[in-house]
């Protein structure tokens, strides 16, 4: 009875995972840089997993995270907060910025940062920008720092949320979620449309 659950289990996975093989969006990277919370970090793996994120790059010099693949899957507090989306998920872990955007840049990423803030060369309002390059890497900075100026310096943009309270920031989670769904959104069209050949790899510019 045990071995004919597994199995079940095992085909509804596979068949969900065929569904929405087409849906996911290819070389989009979600980057979180020196987080605080493990909690924030479940979330944003959920998130991640929910919206199609292809992968996430974790920032993580203080060693928050566990660098061995199934300990990060098992860890209650990653578990937990990401609703078990952590073992679906694809998680590479970086000990500095540095390093990180060595990686991308050798790999030809465009990275783009989020700040409630101006920053960097370009600024861009979340709703009116162009996401639609081959290879984009999205960075989301510390909870109580932001970005980092390293980050910004090599970024080709600044994304801003427009925001119309008090408080001018939001929870990293929260974040997350709103930014990745209007890139995610925009990169699905654009590969339905584009399937068979993308070659648009230009600068984040507006609409």
């Amino acid at each position: 009875m045990i071995e004919d659950n597994i199995i079940k289990e095992k085909s509804s996975l596979r068949k969900r995972a065929d569904e929405i093989k087409d849906y996911r969006c290819i070389n989009l990277i979600a980057v979180l840089e020196e987080p605080n919370d493990p909690k924030n970090i479940g979330t944003v793996i959920r998130n991640i997993n929910s919206l199609g994120v292809e992968k996430l790059y974790i920032i993580d010099s203080r060693n928050l995270v566990p660098k061995d693949w199934q300990e990060m899957k098992d860890r209650k507090s990653f578990l937990k907060s990401s609703v078990s989306a952590v073992k679906w998920s694809f998680v590479k872990i970086f000990n500095s910025t540095e390093e990180c955007l060595q990686h991308l840049e050798k790999n030809r990423f465009t990275s783009v940062v989020t700040s409630p803030h101006i920053k960097g060369k370009s600024n861009v309002i979340l709703h009116e920008g162009n996401y639609t390059q081959k290879r984009l890497a999205v960075w989301f900075g510390n909870e109580s720092i932001g970005i980092s100026e390293l980050a910004v310096e090599r970024s080709e943009a600044c994304i801003n949320i427009e925001m119309f309270g008090i408080v001018e920031s939001l929870n990293l989670a929260t974040s997350t979620g709103i930014v990745l769904y209007e890139i995610t959104k925009q990169r699905r069209q654009f590969q339905k449309i584009h399937k068979r050949n993308r070659k648009n790899d230009k600068p984040i510019k507006s609409k």
